[in-house]
């Protein structure tokens, strides 16, 4: 999907005039993606989250736009003020009032945040496809009409691209006026420094909250009705082409709005020139590939060069430690977990036709799932590129079936899954590497970007999709022999995660989790661990993408879009990423919902569930499990500490501090009985 294209036909024929065309027609994509920036950079100094659901709001803008316009008939400029001045602001306060202040308030860490955010996503992604459908259309109104803007040498700029460019003007200078010049930017700073400090100096902490998701809301909306007019609409396509532009205000630390400004115009000009760029042979695709997706390789480039710390923020005193997926462990409720997950994966054996069809993803997605369990849910490792891995196993399987592969003939089915793994598995390290100095936001935004690549860079490119072969064994041809099969490979892959977990490494792999800086002291390999879980991570993820594959006997990219990952991810963690029943739960909900009711409502669901993961612990296998709601950690003293949980000594200062303190009743300075 590329936006320039619509963008490009009137370029003329001289090289200079070429440039100069070209560079014009950038300005539009660039603008758009300097819109992006100025709000991720405001929303981020105003509540200190980077709002990774700005691509679903943008998008969820733009629907209502054209609904309002093309079916409903409204005058342009009035349903635009309608989108932009009532529903986005409108939005982003509720988003703040409902999901983020709660979460702020008592004081949750980045991991749990971006979560929220995550889920915020997904849910809106499904509200627009239960209302609008899944289906892309087209006719997305442009309220930027009128005559173009003429410019010397016969050039002209379109007149959507100098309303952009005025817009970028007037909000750059009014965010930098008010930060510096007004006492409301000082509750701002002060309010991101340090919100309880600030409440108790007598700042509204909420209403700046308040104010800086309705502000990066607005500007979300803005950039959905400026792409709208060159694409077709698209629930996944859409959300996922804004949230590539986070590479403008990645690459500006979320800080400097300047830089955002001219990243974001830059890469918008430079995708447009590299459209000269002609290479004859095999390097035809690849310079096409990167001139399309130049966005996903600069957000690629700006995580990886960000530091380790993006966006983290400070560590919050008295907060709770560990991932918000990992707390309040207790219950005696995990046999049951698990016999709800037999019942699940036992009950399609009686189903027939497509009933049964639909059942065949199910334990597929549950080992790509499981993946996520390894990596996240027992290493602490954020990963949002899972699905590029389930790809990279289907399509590897794909390949080596149709002899695509120089130097190896067609293998069978079996075989050449089994080799897809192998070889995808070493793969895991692109993401690994990265890991060993990052946490949080930043491995969260590599990760994310790899994914992308992946899917922009291979699953999507006809040269490596074309002409393939995907099929079952001839001994599983029939459905339900294939779904006993897959069973066995699911029994066999949580058998092996449950050993990993319960041994030395999973042991090392929780302590990881829980405190790495405290892991290393005790002598805990944690960059070597790191590696392990996403090698491993990757080898499953491969082999549930395979049995995808398999089961649809096709390969199909957009199964592995990375907007899919992102909604594996979160239902992962609202099912319980630090279970294995959680994956299988969390597979039954996504293929079971969709396929019992209409696209949309498994995604609406997940969104939910995951935008208020701060109040369901270990999500829903935590909760079938017994364990109780989140409480905040607090000291633990000698005399209010549970006397299990005391060392020797710690039990001696006890009745120590106990034959001293006073009896009910007493003073501190009488004498007991």
């Amino acid at each position: 999907m590329n936006p320039l294209d619509p963008l490009l036909g009137a370029a003329g024929p001289d090289p200079a005039d070429l440039t100069i065309d070209l560079a014009l027609a950038g300005l539009t994509v660039g603008s758009a993606a300097a819109l992006s920036g100025i709000g991720l950079v405001v929303c981020h100094r105003a509540t200190g989250v980077l709002n990774l659901a700005q691509g679903a709001q943008a998008m969820l803008v733009a629907y209502l736009l054209r609904d309002l316009v093309v079916e409903r008939n409204w005058p342009v400029w009035p349903a635009v003020a309608c989108c932009l001045l009532l529903v986005a602001p409108a939005l982003g306060v509720l988003l703040d009032a409902l999901v983020y202040r709660p979460l702020q308030r008592r004081g949750a860490g980045p991991a749990e945040t971006m979560v929220a955010g995550l889920g915020v996503f997904v849910l809106l992604i499904g509200v627009v496809v239960l209302v609008w459908g899944a289906a892309p259309v087209s006719g997305a109104p442009s309220p930027f009409g009128g005559a173009s803007l003429a410019l010397p040498g016969g050039h002209t700029l379109r007149p959507d691209t100098v309303a952009q460019l005025a817009a970028i003007l007037v909000l750059a200078l009014a965010v930098g006026a008010t930060t510096r010049f007004t006492p409301f930017g000082l509750r701002v700073r002060a309010v991101v420094d340090d919100r309880r400090l600030a409440e108790l100096a007598g700042v509204d902490a909420d209403r700046v909250s308040a104010a800086g998701w309705a502000f990066g809301s607005f500007t979300a909306g803005l950039v959905g009705i400026a792409l709208a007019p060159y694409l077709l609409l698209d629930p996944y396509g859409l959300p996922l082409l804004v949230m590539e532009t986070m590479a403008v205000a990645v690459a500006a630390r979320l800080r400097s709005i300047p830089v955002a400004v001219v990243t974001g115009l830059g890469l918008g000009v430079l995708q447009a020139e590299l459209t000269r760029f002609r290479p004859d042979g095999q390097l035809l695709p690849l310079v096409q590939a990167v001139q399309a997706n130049l966005f996903v390789v600069a957000l690629l480039a700006a995580a990886l060069l960000a530091g380790p710390r993006l966006a983290d923020g400070p560590e919050v005193p008295g907060g709770r430690p560990g991932p918000p997926w990992t707390r309040a462990r207790g219950g005696g409720g995990a046999r049951a977990a698990r016999a709800v997950c037999l019942v699940l994966l036992l009950l399609p054996l009686g189903f027939r036709g497509n009933d049964l069809r639909s059942a065949l993803l199910v334990p597929a997605l549950a080992l790509v799932l499981l993946s996520i369990v390894v990596v996240t849910g027992y290493g602490g490792q954020i990963s949002l590129g899972q699905a590029g891995y389930a790809g990279l196993g289907a399509l590897g399987t794909a390949l080596l079936m149709s002899g695509r592969i120089p130097g190896l003939p067609a293998l069978p089915a079996a075989p050449a899954l089994l080799f897809a793994v192998l070889v995808t598995a070493p793969l895991g390290l692109l993401t690994g590497w990265p890991a060993i100095r990052r946490r949080g936001l930043a491995l969260a935004l590599v990760t994310f970007a790899v994914g992308t690549t992946l899917s922009r860079f291979v699953f999507q490119q006809p040269y490596a999709t074309t002409g393939l072969v995907l099929d079952r064994p001839a001994f599983l041809a029939g459905d339900r022999a294939f779904y006993v099969a897959e069973l066995l490979l699911l029994g066999l892959g949580a058998a092996v995660v449950r050993a990993l977990h319960g041994g030395r490494t999973g042991r090392a792999l929780s302590a990881m989790r829980d405190h790495e800086p405290g892991a290393a002291a005790a002598g805990v390999n944690v960059p070597g661990l790191k590696l392990f879980a996403f090698v491993a991570g990757a080898a499953l993820a491969a082999l549930g993408g395979g049995l995808m594959g398999m089961a649809g006997r096709a390969f199909d990219a957009a199964a592995f879009d990375p907007v899919q990952g992102l909604l594996w991810f979160a239902a992962v963690v609202v099912a319980g990423a630090d279970s294995a029943p959680g994956a299988v739960l969390a597979a039954a909900l996504l293929i079971g919902l969709d396929a019992g009711t209409v696209a949309g409502v498994s995604a609406v669901a997940v969104g939910a569930l995951a935008a208020a993961i701060g109040r369901l612990p270990g999500g829903l296998a935590g909760l079938a499990a017994g364990r109780t709601a989140a409480r905040p950690v607090t000291a633990v003293s000698p005399v209010t500490a549970p006397a299990g949980r005391l060392t020797p000594a710690g039990r001696r200062m006890r009745a120590l501090i106990a034959a001293r303190r006073p009896a009910d009743g007493e003073t501190p300075g009488e004498a007991g009985p």
